[in-house]
Formats: structure tokens, C-alpha cells, sequence
């Protein structure tokens, strides 16, 4: 529930606001949520629904004026694993979700500088989909905003490499990371933050 989430996040913020030198990310599909967390000092939005589940989502992101994150995902985070995970064209797919999420949000009086992109990995997606993503990130730089990639310790490295423990997966996640930096990405969401910076520097390095 919203109230649940607030209690869980707003002290953190409040703790952290006044002391952290880089922005705080919200990471919230409530608008009454990220509203909060952005008065008291957060300053981005990260929608895993792209701003779909809550239609009040774009006024505050809209009135605060601050970044977002849209990402794709199949379904919701309860469901987004089963069934049918099939695409008939999965850069397609998501290159066209992105191409109408954009739109609205505009429309909705967000600055489109102010959007970043995230293909969704491991949301609604096989192992082999994940892979593709990595394989063809170049292919959403089309829409022209920054491509955000969050493999961190994700199961399809376990299912990959056979680690079945989260934090089993550094190497896994490491080569994930450099892959999608080479492939495209501007940002990049982990948990190990000081050894994935030093994958990041040297990714970057053959990047350019």
C-alpha cells in the first residue's frame, strides 16, 4: 500500500537528504508516494510502469520538474513472469512502448530531456530475451534519451552460469554491465558499487 511504502522510504529520504552530494532516485509506481519522497529531497522518479499504473503519476513528475525513468515491462510485477513472455519482435515492442510512453509523457507536460529510458531486464522477459536486450541495446538509441540498465544480480545470470544465490553473481553481473555499456548504455543500476564502477571505467575507456 502506499501508506507501507511511505513508512518505509520517507525516513530514509528524510535521513539522507541532507547529507548525500548525489540526487536520490524514488523508486515508485504511486504518485502520492514519489510526491512525498520529492518535497523532502528526492529529486528522480523511477517508474517500473512507466507512469501507467497511477494516471497521476505525470502531474507530479510534471509539476516538480524533475527526471524520470520509464521502464517496459510486461504485465505487472505479480504477473510479469508468467504466461505467455513470447514477442513477435522484442525491439520492436519495446522501441514502439517507448515511442507511445514518451508521447504521453510530453503530452503530459514533462520535459522529454528530463526522460531516461530503461528496457526493463528481467521484467516480463526469458533469459534469452535478456540476452537479445544486451546484445541490441544500440537499437533503442532511435528515440534519443539516455538508456538506463539494471542487470545487477538478476536470474538470468544465475540461469546462465548456474549461481541460484543473488549475490552468487558478480562476475555475472560484471560482464553484464560491460556488455551493456558497450552496447549503449549511459547508466547502469547495480548493487556492488565500488567493483562495478571499476568494470564501468574500463567499459567506457573501449566504448569510445
Amino acid at each position: 500500500s502506499a501508506e507501507e511504502e511511505l513508512s518505509r522510504v520517507m525516513p530514509v529520504i528524510e535521513r539522507l537528504a541532507g547529507v548525500l552530494s548525489v540526487p536520490i532516485s524514488i523508486d515508485t509506481t504511486k504518485a502520492i508516494v514519489a510526491r512525498h519522497a520529492l518535497e523532502d529531497g528526492a529529486e528522480i522518479v523511477n517508474d517500473i510502469s512507466a507512469m501507467r499504473f497511477d494516471d497521476q503519476m505525470t502531474r507530479v513528475v510534471a509539476d516538480h520538474g524533475v527526471p524520470v525513468v520509464l521502464m517496459h515491462m510486461k504485465g505487472t510485477p505479480r504477473t510479469m513472469q508468467e504466461g505467455d513472455l513470447s514477442y513477435r519482435s522484442l525491439m520492436g515492442e519495446i522501441t514502439g512502448f517507448f515511442e507511445e510512453r514518451l508521447e504521453a509523457a510530453v503530452s503530459g507536460g514533462i520535459d522529454e530531456e528530463q526522460i531516461v529510458i530503461d528496457p526493463g531486464i528481467g521484467f516480463g522477459k526469458t533469459t534469452a530475451d535478456n540476452v537479445a536486450i544486451l546484445r541490441n541495446l544500440r537499437e533503442l538509441k532511435t528515440l534519443g534519451r539516455p538508456i538506463l540498465v539494471g542487470p545487477s544480480r538478476k536470474r538470468f545470470i544465475g540461469q546462465v552460469t548456474g549461481q541460484e544465490h543473488a549475490d552468487e553473481r558478480l562476475e555475472g553481473t560484471a560482464a553484464s554491465v560491460a556488455a551493456a555499456i558497450l552496447s549503449g548504455a549511459h547508466i547502469i543500476r547495480v548493487h556492488d558499487v565500488e567493483f562495478m564502477k571499476r568494470v564501468s571505467l574500463i567499459a567506457d575507456e573501449i566504448a569510445q
